[in-house]
Order: C-alpha cells, then sequence, then structure tokens
C-alpha cells in the first residue's frame, strides 16, 4: 500500500469535480536563531487588517507630548520631594504643637495611607479613564498638603499626612500609565528615565528644601510649596487629551458590579494587612522591643490577613485587585523584586550617606544634602541616556545587570569609608554608585510594561510602585535596627564611660554637643561601624538585585516590523 501522490490527488478532485488544491511550497526547517531574527519582520497578506491595526495605535508627539511629560515629571517630584521635606520640619513641628509623642506617626501616616491604596489605585487606572483619576489622585495629595499647612494641632497635621499619603498612592504609578497610553514601547525609555531620575531630585533635595524653608520662612511652606505647583499641572493635564488604548463598555455600572471589579473584597483584607505589617516595621526596635505581644500580634495579624487575601484573590481570577496569573510570570515577579531590592538600596544608601556626613564630617543637614550631588547627578543623567539606549539596543536586560553589578560595587565601596576619607573617595564611590543606579533603576517599568497588555499596566505599574515602597520601609527599619544596636554594643567599649542613651538620643548632628573631646574619637569610630554595616545591608540588597533581575527575560522593547509578502 503506498502513499497517496499529488498526481493522484490531481486525479480524484478531477473525478469529483472539485478545484486542485495548489502544491504547497516546502520551506527549509529554521533554527533558532532564523525563526525569531533581531529585525522582528511579521509578514501580514491581509493589508486590510494590517492598515486596522496601526490606525487603531493613537499617540503623542510634539508640544502635547513636552506638556504631558512635563505635567507628570513635576507631579512626581512634588510627590518625592513631600516624602522627604518633612524630616526637616519635625523638629520645628514638635516644638510647635508641643507633640514628641507623635513624631513616629508624621512619617508613617503617609506610608500607610499611600502602600494600603496603591494596587487598590492600579484597579481604578485599569477601570477608569487615567487622566480623570490622576486628577483624583493629585486633588488628594493637594488636599492633605493644604491640611498640614493649616493645621492647628498634632492631630490634625496627621490627618493631613494621611489625605497626602493617599494621593500620593496614584501619582506616580498613574503618571507612569498615562505614559504607557501616550508613547509607544519602543521610545518610552528616554521618557520614563526623564520622569524617574528627575523625580528622584525630590528625595535628596528634600531636606535642603525643607531646612531653607524651615529656617528663613516657615514650615508651613514645606506644604503650601505643593499648591501652585499642582495647580499648574492640573491646568497643563486638562488642556490634553490622553489616548484610552482600551475597548469602551457601555453597559450601566452597579455597586455590586462596580464592587466586583474593583475587587473591594480584597482591598479590604490587603489595607489592614499591609498597615498592620508597616506598623511592626515602623514600631519595631523604636516604641516596643521585637519580642513584645504587641510586635508579634502585629505580625501575626499581618500574615495571617494577607494568607486570606491570596486564597480570596484565587478564587476571584484575572479581576481580582492583585490578579496571581499575573505575579505567577517570571519577568513581572523578577521586575517586581529586581525594583524592590534596588529601590532599597538606592533609599538606605541616600539616608545613611546623609548620616555619615553628619556624624562623620559634622556638616549640617543642609550641607550633607549638597554632598549626596555627586549620586544624584550621575544616576539622574545616566537614567535618561539609559532610557534612550534601550530604545536604540532593544533590550533592558544588558543595563539592569550592568546596573547591579556598578551599584553593588559602588555601595561596597561606600562602606570602607571612616571619618578620615579624603574628599575623593566619597566623591568617587558616590559616582559609581550613582551610574549604577541610574542604569538599572527604571528597567522594571520597562520590563513590566513591555510584558503586559494595555490593560494590565496600571495594574502592574501599581505592583511596581508597591514594591518600591515596601522595599523602602522594610530596609530602612532593617537600617535603623542595625545602626541603634551596633552603637549600643560599640559606644561602651570604643568610649568607656559615655552615656550611651544621651548620645542615641542626641541624634547624628547633634552627639557633639553631649559629648566630651577626650570621648569624641572613640564616639565617632563608633558612628563609623555602626554606618559601615548599614551599608553592608545596602550591598547585599544591591547583590540580591542582580540576583533576581536575572529573571526578567530577554525580550526587546522594539515593535515588530510589517511588512508585506510578495505576491
Amino acid at each position: 500500500m503506498h502513499s497517496p501522490t499529488m498526481e493522484d490527488e490531481k486525479l480524484d478532485h478531477a473525478e469529483l469535480g472539485t478545484p486542485t488544491p495548489e502544491s504547497p511550497t516546502v520551506q527549509p526547517e529554521k533554527t533558532l536563531d532564523e525563526a525569531q531574527p533581531p529585525s522582528q519582520e511579521i509578514v501580514i497578506q491581509d493589508h486590510t487588517t494590517a492598515r486596522t491595526e496601526t490606525n487603531e495605535e493613537e499617540w503623542v508627539t510634539g508640544l502635547k507630548l513636552a506638556v504631558i511629560v512635563a505635567a507628570i515629571t513635576m507631579a512626581a517630584f512634588l510627590m518625592l520631594l513631600d516624602v522627604s521635606i518633612v524630616a526637616a520640619a519635625i523638629p520645628r513641628i514638635t516644638s510647635d504643637f508641643h507633640s514628641l509623642t507623635d513624631i513616629g506617626w508624621y512619617g508613617s501616616a503617609y506610608l500607610l495611607a499611600s502602600c494600603s491604596l496603591q494596587p487598590m489605585a492600579g484597579k481604578i487606572y485599569s477601570k477608569y479613564d487615567s487622566k480623570i483619576c490622576f486628577m483624583v489622585f493629585l486633588a488628594l495629595f493637594e488636599l492633605g498638603s493644604l491640611l498640614c499647612g493649616v493645621a492647628t494641632s498634632s492631630k490634625m497635621f496627621i490627618v493631613g499626612r494621611a489625605v497626602a499619603g493617599m494621593g500620593g498612592s496614584g501619582i506616580v504609578n498613574g503618571g507612569l500609565t498615562m505614559i504607557a497610553k501616550c508613547i509607544p514601547m519602543e521610545k518610552r525609555g528616554v521618557y520614563i528615565g526623564i520622569i524617574i531620575g528627575t523625580a528622584q531630585l525630590g528625595i535628596m533635595l528634600g531636606p535642603l528644601v525643607g531646612g531653607a524653608l524651615t529656617e528663613f520662612v516657615t514650615w508651613r511652606w514645606c506644604f503650601y510649596i505643593n499648591l501652585p505647583a499642582g495647580g499648574l499641572v492640573a491646568i497643563f493635564l486638562c488642556l490634553i487629551h490622553i489616548p484610552s488604548h482600551s475597548t469602551k463598555t457601555t453597559s450601566k455600572s452597579t455597586f455590586s458590579s462596580t464592587a466586583r471589579s474593583l475587587d473591594l473584597i480584597g482591598f479590604v483584607l490587603f489595607a489592614p494587612a499591609s498597615i498592620m505589617f508597616l506598623l511592626a516595621l515602623e514600631w519595631g526596635g523604636n516604641v516596643y522591643r521585637w519580642n513584645s505581644a504587641t510586635i508579634i500580634g502585629l505580625f501575626c495579624g499581618a500574615f495571617g490577613t494577607i494568607a486570606v487575601f491570596f486564597i480570596w484573590e484565587s478564587r476571584v481570577g484575572d479581576e481580582a485587585m492583585i490578579p496571581l496569573s499575573m505575579i505567577e510570570k517570571r519577568i513581572i515577579a523578577s521586575s517586581c523584586l529586581a525594583m524592590l531590592f534596588a529601590a532599597s538600596c538606592m533609599i538606605t544608601t541616600s539616608y545613611y550617606m546623609a548620616l555619615y556626613f553628619q556624624a562623620d564630617k559634622g556638616v549640617s543637614p543642609m550641607l550633607s544634602g549638597v554632598y549626596l550631588l555627586p549620586s544624584i547627578l550621575t544616576q539622574m543623567f545616566f537614567g535618561v541616556a539609559s532610557g534612550g539606549l534601550v530604545g536604540r539596543v532593544g533590550y533592558y536586560l544588558p543595563f539592569i545587570i550592568t546596573g547591579t553589578i556598578l551599584t553593588s560595587i559602588g555601595t561596597g565601596l561606600i562602606s570602607t569609608l571612616i571619618s578620615t576619607s579624603s574628599t575623593g573617595k566619597w566623591v568617587g564611590y558616590q559616582i559609581i554608585a550613582g551610574v549604577g543606579r541610574g542604569l538599572a533603576f527604571q528597567m522594571p517599568i520597562l520590563a513590566i510594561q513591555n510584558n503586559l497588555g494595555p490593560k494590565d499596566i496600571p495594574v502592574g505599574m501599581s505592583l511596581v510602585m508597591f514594591s518600591q515602597n515596601m522595599g523602602a520601609a522594610l530596609f530602612l527599619s532593617f537600617a535603623q535596627t542595625i545602626l541603634s544596636t551596633t552603637l549600643t554594643h560599640e559606644l561602651p567599649v570604643l568610649a568607656p564611660g559615655v552615656n550611651v542613651q544621651a548620645v542615641i538620643a542626641a541624634g547624628a548632628s547633634k552627639f557633639r554637643d553631649v559629648v566630651s573631646k577626650a570621648l569624641l574619637p572613640g564616639v565617632l569610630l563608633a558612628y563609623d561601624r555602626a554606618i559601615d554595616r548599614v551599608f553592608y545591608l545596602a550591598t547585599g540588597s544591591a547583590v540580591a538585585a542582580f540576583v533576581v533581575c536575572l529573571g526578567m527575560g530577554w525580550k526587546s522593547v522594539k515593535k515588530a516590523k510589517v511588512v508585506e509578502a510578495e505576491a
């Protein structure tokens, strides 16, 4: 029994009166490289379909794009400035309100509100118009700033910080969501680099601006400053149309359908879990001992609630506030973890480099901010440059690998600094770390946007920003514990007879006022060792970012070229 040939098949079709099929062209088997060429060309024979797909993509260019990027950058800068500017105002605020016992809430109220709402903010952006959502979050942030500025009591100030945190939960991730709707993927890197690099200046400049306003005007202007700038952002955005790139639904919304689409039950579970976890980090070692019933109870409550949350999310499926199908993707999970560790390293290094300058070099808080400029400027420059290069090279993975390696080296070198280290060393080490952070920091954002569909990008942006904030909260808590524990252990050894509690309570900028000249060298050495161990933690975080970034995938950000098949 022989296999039918093409001639036999033609004969059969002739007898049945059916059209004779054309002989298929036999293509040689492709190798892996041929199967997915670097040019990523896709052959489309249906010309109508090709034109339709092109027309569906609406992008913003020219002056309109410049206005959108400037507005989003300004909003992100204000939000991050607000996070760090409060540190400079706290001493004067506690003095005016006679509220030293509330000092911990001035920072934590913002963080608790922001982190607990961040995943929900992503869900809101995925369901409703991104510009309107952004304006609402910006309005909340402005309202919180106004409440802080006009506060007549400590409690009113804390409420204002919480309201500002609610608004801040949707500003940076909302801005990145709008950028994804305005700019094609292959051009997006340079603009995200501009936004992230400029916004991060806010963290560094906060102590400088806050110190100047508190000293020469009033601490209330640390918050009033957000009002005119935020109003300008709102005016700019009102005048510009943001493309949607999503299918409009005409079905009428009810409360029950809205609750299901936003996963309000998931939010009710997630918010208290994150608040309990962050409170445990905030109070542990400061207000309560780590082994106290309060801290253990908060951790147990947080982990128990988050377990119930994930059970619920698995039941809801893709409509969940945090879809498990999304975080199960290796690229998404690796990108979120890379952001967590990279942000932890950046925040910890920035905070404790300022502490190093104040404690070991004896400079003022304002001047310590100036001394951070080598890392600030290099990080900003290389952040913008790497964003542009990603669009040309097509791949983000080489940049984050190189960046995390340089960050690890730079932060490791920073850990060798002592009170007598030369200017060349602390400038040079900061530059190495700044270059690394600039190359790496925005790559998880690009990876997530490149691997999610338009409707999932808002949730993805909220996840990556939540990872950033949670990483910062975790590692700053670890760093504070390391610092205080090391000082408590080393001060009696290196400076016998010194009042340990008085030195710690005085802080890095004022311990010289409570220490005699004879004991000062020993206290400085104790601070050297304590700060070095914090930098070991930051270096470990940078190394962890390098390890997890290897799972971010080798996927091009360039748009596939569409060519027509020859007739």
